[in-house]
């Protein structure tokens, strides 16, 4: 019976320092997930179509309450206008 108990503790204890180690590395994978959006910048958006493409039209975006309102983008950080354009446009299917 003692060697159970002791059995329990040590198992339960691994199970701790396991844990512990595990919980930096969790909270690095989120802030990295976080800082994986492009900028603006970076992708040369801006807020007006261009050669009859918009952001409305791409994969990326994510659309607003309405229609008019602005969205955000999967790969862009901000804001974005559904017809703005960047270079990173993709087009949806159809």
């Amino acid at each position: 019976m003692k060697d159970q108990s002791r059995r329990i503790i040590m198992i339960r204890a691994a199970g701790w320092v396991a844990a512990a180690a595990a919980a930096p590395a969790l909270a690095l994978a989120g802030s990295a997930q976080a800082q994986t959006k492009l900028t603006k910048e970076a992708v040369k958006y801006q807020a007006k179509a261009k050669d009859g493409k918009d952001c409305d039209d791409c994969l990326q975006f994510v659309p607003g309450k309405n229609a008019k309102a602005m969205g955000t983008c999967k790969i862009v950080e901000g804001p974005i206008s559904p017809n703005g354009w960047c270079i990173a446009f993709a087009q949806k299917p159809g």
